[in-house]
């Protein structure tokens, strides 16, 4: 059980409760590889996606986690809604209040949006994204994926390049992986590294080679045109020729090592398509990680609803 009503950010997750959903979410992963596809853990429960922003995996990775447990879904397309119109976040989360819906789970592009929206709902809040500010789940199954193939997390070197100033991936990795004991290195063009960075526990290096030295996890991110203005970088062809990864860089790697990318990729921008098709890659990996990531979530998220039903009495 998560003591919380919601899962809006990992800067403040603790690491009991990280390691309770990963937990739980290999136990879901490995009864989905059996083909278990049909529990009843949320039966009778309502779970509405509210996505203000354009998506395929993790919309489609949440209602497969929803529906694997038996919940009835909502799927809200926020351009096709009364927010089209006009209606506020507020009046949005009323109305779905007022539906009984369960759960929310929701993506926009403004940071803070669910935090809002949690302020507002007795429903639980889901945050799949919102802004530049984090990505809970996206981390939690990246941090699956790697624990699966290491046994742990903790004294692992994780390498990040890409876009990170634009990134709520690689913010939500960095804060659940300092907690769980790995180091984040990461490496992007300076203008793509926000102020401060280092502050909060990353080590930004000065070359891809000092970032991929002797890494266990080597993660690309995507280049996120939609959201940075020109001039950060020349031209994609130079981004892929200075800051991108390839097969040879990715031998400075340990020869373990795992390539890892939360989608979609950028082929031949921020890894070749060597090393993303690499024996080594475990980008489709993350796909699977990612539905039982978030079946372990709202799970545990609705056992805290039940004890607080219950007046704090466990079943």
């Amino acid at each position: 059980m998560l003591e919380r009503k919601d899962l809006l950010g990992l800067i403040d997750a603790t690491a009991e409760e990280i390691t309770a959903i990963l937990d739980l979410a290999q136990q879901y992963k490995d009864r989905i590889k059996q083909g278990e596809k049909k529990m009843s853990y949320l039966e009778g429960k309502t779970v509405t996606v509210l996505f203000y922003e354009n998506s395929t995996r993790t919309r489609t990775s949440f209602e497969q986690a929803a529906k694997y447990l038996g919940a009835t879904t909502i799927n809200i397309v926020a351009g096709n809604s009364s927010v089209a119109k006009g209606e506020t976040l507020v009046d949005t989360g009323k109305t779905l209040d007022a539906q009984k819906n369960d759960f929310i789970i929701m993506r926009h592009p403004m940071g803070g949006a669910p935090y809002l929206l949690a302020k507002t709902v007795r429903a639980g809040v889901l945050n799949a994204g919102d802004g530049i500010n984090e990505h809970p789940t996206q981390a939690l199954l990246d941090m699956l994926t790697m624990r699966e193939h290491f046994g742990t997390l903790k004294g692992l070197k994780v390498a990040i390049l890409g876009d990170i100033k634009h990134s709520r991936v690689a913010k939500s990795n960095l804060f659940a992986l300092k907690t769980m004991g790995a180091e984040v290195y990461m490496y992007a063009p300076q203008t793509l590294i926000p102020t401060g960075l280092d502050k909060l526990g990353a080590k930004i290096c000065s070359s891809r080679e000092e970032a991929l030295d002797n890494a266990d996890v080597v993660m690309g991110l995507r280049i996120q045109l939609e959201r940075q203005q020109a001039g950060n970088f020349p031209s994609l062809g130079e981004y892929a020729a200075n800051y991108g990864v390839d097969e040879k860089l990715l031998a400075l790697a340990k020869p373990n090592a795992i390539v890892l990318h939360p989608g979609p990729v950028n082929r031949g921008v921020e890894l070749t398509s060597g090393v993303i098709d690499h024996e080594q890659s475990r980008i489709e990996d993350q796909v699977l990680s990612g539905v039982a990531v978030r079946m372990a979530v709202l799970t545990l998220l609705n056992e805290y609803r039940e004890y607080q039903k219950n007046g704090g009495n466990k079943q």
